[in-house]
């Protein structure tokens, strides 16, 4: 059984977005990333990423993690800002801690692709 499925489906996956964006939305680090962003397209690619990124049914085909963050110079410490967000809305949502580890894990590699943070300066 998918991790996809042991948590709810569609449902939980909808419940834990809406949550989600709550947060992201109420912590003042990572407000400025949102401005100006029309939040119902954003969640309907945040749901569609996160069902399968935990093994739902149809694949993600949104642009590339690192082309559909580019612009955004997001820093890492923000990543794990929202990776954190992310694990606290799902442990409220009652997703068991294994569960929540294994998507943690899942989203880890992406944090070079989302927020490479400063590139070292030469010489």
């Amino acid at each position: 059984m998918s991790i996809y499925e042991q948590i709810g489906g569609r449902a939980a996956v909808t419940a834990a977005v809406d949550d989600f964006y709550r947060r992201l939305m109420s912590d003042p680090a990572l407000t400025p990333y949102f401005d100006g962003v029309d939040m119902s397209r954003l969640k309907r690619h945040q749901r569609a990423f996160i069902a399968a990124a935990i093994g739902g049914p149809e694949p993600y085909l949104g642009r590339p993690m690192r082309e559909a963050h580019a612009l955004l110079d997001i820093q890492p410490d923000h990543f794990d800002r929202v990776v954190g967000h992310l694990a606290e809305t799902l442990s409220d949502l009652g997703v068991d801690q294994v569960a929540v580890d294994a998507i943690g894990d899942t989203l880890a590699p992406l944090k070079d692709e989302i927020a490479p943070g400063v590139a070292p300066r030469a010489g």
